[in-house]
């Protein structure tokens, strides 16, 4: 079996990211077709990379476990490792920083499916089925994609001199830059049998708050930025008859408790990896939106 990876979900944004630091590591990717025989499209495959995801948090609870079925029978037909892009949901909020030893004690709906998601991962990795690696990262970054949280909400009015909070200004937020987040997905993948059949690791990226945010496109731009805030009452007002923002208002605690990613594990498994400065990641969502 060659270096050969099914991505799914290749057109999305850790998907895309991870077949393109695949493709830089050597690896020949094959995208996934959505709707085609999956265990078929996995023949071969060493590596399954689960970027699957139901835009706008769509039937969550019903394609969610269907995903996960079809991608953990997948793996068990060509003897792939999973790798699965993890976030914070599982955790509620618990103390951090959060990393594998933090209970899942989830406070939304969201969360639970995830939480679900995982223990479903979990088992068929100790029980003998499919390797998984779950990568787990706080909100994407990712410059060029306007679906992100951070292009959509926080800088939608940067060209005007404003910052968008979602919640307290001073809140620190986890991040995950995606391209390094894929960088660090396919150091880990090199680990092969290393790594525990099934692997939680923590993606720290970078934490800060909006007024950081703030701060540091001023310094970027030599323009002063201003931070305002969302009126989060839209989300309730408009719920009823749109179904991004009645899933968005469930999250929204998230922009209230203040979390962070433990960088210890990531560290202690790729010693050399190194993130991207954060003053660079800022000036790349700048120069998307040719501000600089």
């Amino acid at each position: 079996m060659d270096n050969t990876a099914l991505v799914l979900g290749a057109s999305g944004g850790f998907g895309g990211q991870a077949a393109l630091a695949l493709q830089a590591a050597g690896w020949r990717v094959n995208r996934y077709t959505r709707g085609t025989d999956m265990v078929a499209a996995a023949k071969g495959a060493r590596l399954i990379v689960n970027g699957l995801n139901p835009p706008g948090y769509h039937d969550w609870d019903r394609l969610i476990p269907k995903i996960t079925a079809q991608v953990i029978a997948a793996g068990r037909a060509s003897g792939a490792t999973i790798l699965v892009p993890g976030n914070v949901y599982p955790y509620g909020m618990e103390p951090g920083p959060w990393g594998p030893d933090t209970p899942h004690r989830p406070v939304s709906r969201k969360g639970r499916i995830r939480a679900t998601m995982e223990a479903t991962y979990r088992h068929a990795a100790e029980t003998g089925g499919p390797r998984c690696i779950l990568l787990r990262g706080g909100d994407f970054l990712l410059p060029e994609a306007p679906q992100m949280l951070m292009n959509r909400m926080i800088l939608a009015k940067v060209a005007k001199g404003k910052i968008t909070a979602m919640g307290p200004a001073d809140a620190l937020h986890a991040y995950a830059y995606l391209p390094d987040m894929a960088r660090a997905a396919v150091g880990l993948v090199a680990l092969g049998d290393g790594l525990p059949a099934y692997a939680d690791i923590p993606f720290a990226g970078h934490a800060f708050t909006i007024n950081d945010l703030a701060a540091r496109v001023a310094r970027l731009t030599g323009k002063p930025m201003q931070v305002t805030h969302f009126p989060l009452w839209f989300f309730t007002l408009v719920s009823p008859f749109w179904e991004l923002a009645r899933e968005l208002r469930e999250m929204l605690y998230l922009n209230r408790f203040p979390h962070q990613m433990d960088p210890g594990p990531l560290q202690r498994w790729l010693p050399d990896y190194r993130d991207t400065p954060l003053d660079e990641v800022i000036l790349a969502h700048l120069k998307a939106l040719k501000l600089v």
